[in-house]
């Protein structure tokens, strides 16, 4: 397979390229230059397979002239240890939970599926990596357990100094080793600019192998597109139309939902739902993409306000943004909304979602209610509630038990490094030796 750069279709280079290097050099998102779609039989068969199973005949479908036939299996393998149950909520309304995996996030999947194909593709290379990762809250925490102890590969954490929750800070804090944290004096618009600008930097690019293991990067993205087919394999069967609605910041996992349909998955509209960052709702209700400053919200990792994938969205649609605006539907909302929705479900049904499955909850149930009896509807929740346990309590008036997986993170010390939002400061952090993963 070989991918292109949304900025220049003229622009082509290998996996391995695409993977290591994150960014194109144009600062392009890497794209596969085709997109498989699965034969019939497959669908047909879904029903009847596990998740991994599916997970080999997706990957293999995309990857099998890169890869052997054993190291697909051990990538999936590696990415699905564990699993991804689809809940029902509310009639025709189901939640699919993504939270199960080492960190409780959704981007367990992706930062999996990363470190393991790096670790893969790079094997014998006398070089190392440095994965430089912007974190608006949870990728931060995938990425660096993702990524721990990975022999020749050192993460970069960076993130808004007082915008994430404080077990998501700890999750990727506490860790050390190959793994430091970069505490910006700013918003995560911050956080990625410096990325970008360091991955279009021709000075250190020739001293050092810098690549990302956000959403931009392929090998966290695609991998995403495997509990889209799992959802639809465990979804009671009727005459109904799919929707599927996805809380969303950096439209990475929207993109690969979309990647999804685009193979076959008979997905018949997504729904992007939003905080009050509405960047791309405004988009698709007509507006020109408008990037914004990032609001703080309770949806703290869908505080942003420049989505990278944006690109990605658009070149899934061959760059047809009416052909976009038909297939995917957009709403906001803000902080007051999505508490009520929380306290709604909660009484009515005792089920527990967090501020972003709430938002995406919200934007579900209102394409469906102006589509009465058409659909049958999945919203995605990305974190365990306890991941943001203070809105959480706060708001249904709850105490709500950690799960022991994140108190042994809250055991940790933290480690991080307090920087400026300058670019000339972080090249200058990237230019000086790492010492025990501290500076």
């Amino acid at each position: 397979m070989h991918f292109y750069s949304t900025n220049n279709p003229h622009h082509i280079v290998s996996l391995k390229d695409a993977v290591v290097k994150g960014l194109a050099p144009d600062q392009g998102l890497y794209m596969p230059t085709e997109i498989p779609v699965l034969p019939k039989e497959f669908f047909e068969n879904l029903p009847k397979m596990t998740f991994r199973e599916i997970g080999y005949e997706v990957i293999g479908e995309l990857f099998s002239d890169d890869l052997t036939e054993d190291q697909i299996k051990e990538l999936v393998d590696h990415t699905l240890a564990f699993d991804a149950p689809l809940v029902k909520v509310e009639e025709e309304v189901y939640a699919l939970e993504l939270f199960h995996g080492p960190t409780l996030a959704f981007k367990d999947f992706g930062a999996r599926f990363c470190s393991k194909l790096m670790a893969i593709l790079m094997e014998g290379e006398e070089r190392k990596i440095r994965v430089l990762v912007a974190t608006s809250g949870d990728t931060g925490s995938a990425v660096a357990n993702g990524f721990f102890k990975v022999k020749g590969v050192e993460v970069i954490v960076l993130y808004p100094k007082g915008k994430v929750s404080k077990l998501q800070e700890m999750q990727f804090t506490t860790l050390g080793e190959n793994v430091t944290a970069l505490e910006v004096d700013g918003v995560f618009d911050d956080c990625q600019t410096l990325v970008k600008q360091a991955f279009s930097d021709p000075e250190l690019n020739q001293n050092m192998l810098l690549t990302s293991a956000n959403s931009i990067n392929v090998a966290r993205w695609i991998p995403q597109c495997l509990y889209y087919f799992y959802a639809y394999s465990r979804l009671p069967k009727n005459n109904k139309k799919l929707a599927i609605s996805v809380p969303s910041g950096n439209f990475g996992n929207l993109g690969a939902g979309i990647l999804a349909e685009r193979m076959g998955l008979p997905i018949d509209t997504f729904i992007a739902s939003t905080n009050v960052n509405r960047v791309v709702p405004d988009f698709l209700e007509g507006n020109p993409f408008q990037s914004k400053p990032s609001v703080a919200t309770i949806s703290n990792s869908m505080d942003v306000g420049n989505p990278s994938n944006f690109s990605r969205l658009l070149a899934l649609y061959g760059n047809d943004e009416k052909l976009f605006r038909s297939k995917v539907k957009g709403f906001y909302f803000d902080n007051q909304d999505t508490q009520r929705a929380m306290v709604q479900i909660n009484e009515e049904t005792g089920y527990i979602m967090d501020p972003h499955g709430a938002v995406g909850y919200l934007g579900l149930r209102n394409y469906m209610k102006m589509n009465p009896d058409e659909y049958v509807g999945i919203f995605l929740e990305t974190a365990h509630p306890a991941k943001f346990k203070s809105v959480v309590d706060e708001t249904l008036g709850i105490d709500l038990p950690i799960p022991e997986r994140l108190m042994e993170f809250m055991k940790g010390e933290k480690q991080s490094l307090q920087m400026g939002n300058s670019y000339e400061e972080f090249k200058g952090f990237l230019t000086t030796d790492l010492k025990d993963g501290h500076r």
